[in-house]
């Protein structure tokens, strides 16, 4: 009897350091050798060191997305442009700082508060507001050409012709016609 208990011991004990030697989920596993490349070796020619440089990938054309107004922003601004035609620039800049608080980063809204302050004399303030327009439409030339036509029209206003010709290039170049 003795001999079974001793063997039942020894079982228990090999199955317990057998368990032991399982690796737990919560350890580090052990490191793998490194895997080669899969990617070939480039070529070269005979007694000239392999080259490390990797050749460019072309990147992306980016994705045009010229802005559009909503139907509310939409209405605001034909409103505005009533105004403008009656000379009631004032309402016709409320109008569109209203549209603006429905859509703020829309730079087609920029544009139409810049027509307005071009049309009331204030040449600057539409240069400022059109070169806003300009860096909110990144990836939407017509919108840009829109904006840097608008820059021209400030600096023709201003008799800044050099820098008209400049604004009026880079409207065209975005933009022909």
């Amino acid at each position: 009897m003795k001999s079974s208990q001793q063997r039942l011991v020894l079982l228990i004990a090999s199955a317990l350091l057998g368990a032991c030697a399982v690796p737990s989920p919560y350890q580090n596993p052990a490191p793998q050798p490194e895997q080669p490349s899969e990617t070939p070796p480039a070529q070269t020619r005979p007694g000239e060191p392999p080259s490390t440089v990797e050749e460019p990938q072309p990147l992306p054309a980016p994705v045009v997305r010229e802005p559009t107004l909503g139907a509310a922003s939409r209405a605001l601004v034909s409103q505005a442009q009533t105004q403008i035609a009656t000379k009631n620039y004032a309402v016709a800049a409320s109008s569109i700082e209203r549209a603006m608080r429905i859509e703020p980063d829309n730079p087609l809204l920029w544009i139409e508060l810049a027509k307005v302050r071009l049309a009331e004399g204030n040449y600057q303030q539409a240069e400022n507001m059109g070169r806003k327009a300009v860096s909110m439409s990144v990836n939407a030339p017509r919108t840009q050409s829109s904006a840097w036509r608008l820059i021209a029209d400030s600096f023709r206003a201003r008799g800044k012709n050099i820098e008209a010709q400049e604004a009026q290039a880079r409207a065209d170049s975005l933009s022909p016609g």
